[in-house]
């Protein structure tokens, strides 16, 4: 038995339209968990309002000219959580490996950002790991935790050493994570900075930025959007991207050879299905942006 098998359940369908994993590219995975969370909770709730409205939205995507339908996607159904955050993570890292071995493309729908350090921990250092979020996540501890939300970041520099750090749309810090941070060599494109230079010159930035870098680990908390575009995420902080920002950039990232993917902080009670519906619709065109790019060689 796998650790696929013996760590996660199905669910609903991701888009309604399933692959046996043998056959699937890309394999979606749930995980239902958000015990380190602070201000509000509710982010477990989550993948099943995502995979929800992944079936009522239209899968064309303009951006990318692909149909997500014709994919060959498989939902692998959601991890089995528990309180003990280590034991949750590392049953993360395990049906991450089986993906990863597989040679196909891990989707981690969260659930907190904690998750991100699970689903890196197999990765090998020549992977660079690019974050859009509102925060750094760089503190070395919060409210006693040294595992959670708000210290993941830090925790993958220490133990996973990857080739880079890039975290894009950066607006909620604290002066211990900028120390870090420069200390580190972790480089942030801040969303102030992204409005002061314009989207082109940020996107060049980008480019720059990964210039060197092969293979990328994406993760999108989507707190890195507005709260007007995406109001029901735990921790929401204003001057954020816009909905098209957030894609013009995954695209110009999905021009490297992304290994996996997550996106997470959905707190779907707090809105009326909007966030749940980007969270989805964002998914669909990260999903595009690969399947159109040429297979590595």
């Amino acid at each position: 038995m796998s650790y696929c098998e013996l760590f996660a359940s199905p669910s609903p369908v991701f888009t309604g339209f399933q692959q046996n994993f043998e056959a699937a590219d890309y394999i979606i995975v749930g995980v239902p968990f958000d015990v380190t969370s602070t201000y509000r909770s509710g982010s477990k709730f989550a993948p099943l309002a995502i995979r929800d409205a992944s079936q009522n939205i239209e899968c064309y995507s303009f951006r990318s000219g692909v149909d997500i339908e014709e994919l060959n996607l498989h939902d692998l159904g959601d991890l089995h959580v528990a309180a003990d955050v280590e034991l949750t993570l590392g049953r993360l890292a395990l049906v991450a490996q089986d993906i990863y071995e597989a040679k196909k493309i891990p989707v981690f729908m969260g659930g907190e950002h904690t998750i991100t350090l699970g689903a890196t921990k197999s990765l090998k250092k020549d992977v660079a790991i690019i974050s859009f979020d509102a925060h750094l996540d760089l503190r070395d501890a919060y409210l006693g935790l040294n595992v959670s939300h708000t210290t993941f970041m830090r925790r993958i520099n220490e133990q996973t050493s990857p080739n880079k750090i890039l975290e894009i749309g950066t607006r909620a810090v604290c002066k211990e994570e900028l120390i870090y941070a420069t200390e580190a060599g972790i480089e942030f494109l801040g969303a102030h900075q992204i409005r002061k230079d314009g989207m082109e010159k940020s996107l060049e930035t980008v480019k720059e930025q990964l210039d060197g870098c092969k293979k990328v680990y994406v993760t999108i908390d989507m707190d890195v959007l507005d709260p007007a575009y995406a109001p029901a995420v735990p921790n929401p902080e204003p001057e954020g991207l816009s909905t098209s920002e957030l894609l013009d950039f995954l695209e110009v990232v999905c021009e490297k050879q992304v290994v996996g993917f997550d996106l997470v902080e959905v707190a779907p009670h707090y809105d009326k299905g909007v966030t749940a519906t980007v969270a989805a619709k964002t998914i669909f065109e990260v999903l595009g942006y690969l399947e159109k790019k040429p297979a590595p060689k």
